[in-house]
């Protein structure tokens, strides 16, 4: 069967957080990183973070800064009152503006190519009910046929019945959709258990063990998708 529909998690593979803007809360707070540094760190951080015991005993909200806690562990920043300091700060800002938002040059000109070969592109993401905002202030709500946000259907990944809920909005089949997402036990754990096929998107080439199809990027996404390797 032809694969018609595309859903994607949001921050991780649509948008990132701003490290530019996580480098100047620590620096204000005199913690003294490089943006660069922190970004680095991130896949690390998140390989961590991607455990089942890890995500079965925690909600998004609580993984959130665990995800901070342990990127500043892999760039080798000693947790102290200041790095609490600032991020307390920077959860401030998110819970008013999004701190994802940051969103790569290369996603854009993808989505524009997913969607000219005809596919339903859907964002199923764990938020706090600020997604639909980030998106349309960074100018990419317009590639979706729908946004689905956790906060706002009341249930998160890697709970299957969001990608139900998704499947249901968009009218679409399971064995013609595909989640892209970058984290195994959330993303593709969850989209399983919706009869979806889970994609990974493992940047940092850490997850050669897991049984799932991977991409280094949204390219190579792009590439595979061409292939047919999906259909």
């Amino acid at each position: 069967m032809l694969l018609q529909t595309v859903f994607l998690d949001a921050g991780g593979v649509l948008i990132h957080p701003n490290w530019v803007r996580v480098s100047a809360a620590l620096d204000k707070q005199g913690v003294h990183v490089d943006a660069a540094a922190l970004r680095a760190a991130e896949p690390r951080a998140k390989r961590q973070l991607d455990a089942a015991r890890v995500v079965g005993g925690t909600t998004d909200v609580r993984r959130g800064w665990l995800y901070f806690d342990l990127i500043l562990e892999e760039a080798r920043v000693q947790a102290s009152e200041a790095t609490a300091a600032a991020l307390a700060e920077l959860h401030d800002y998110h819970s008013r503006e999004n701190l994802w938002e940051y969103v790569p040059p290369n996603v854009p000109r993808v989505l524009e190519a997913l969607r000219a070969r005809g596919l339903q592109l859907v964002v199923v993401s764990n938020a706090n009910g600020r997604l639909r905002d980030v998106l349309r202030r960074l100018a990419i709500d317009r590639y979706f046929h729908h946004i689905l946000d956790s906060f706002e259907e009341g249930v998160e990944k890697p709970d299957p019945r969001l990608f139900q809920i998704a499947l249901q909005k968009a009218g679409a089949d399971a064995a013609t959709t595909i989640h892209v997402g970058d984290l195994y036990e959330i993303d593709v754990v969850g989209a399983r258990g919706a009869g979806i096929r889970g994609v990974l998107l493992d940047e940092g080439g850490l997850y050669e063990e897991v049984d799932c199809p991977r991409v280094r990027s949204l390219e190579d996404l792009e590439k595979q998708i061409a292939s047919g390797i999906f259909d």
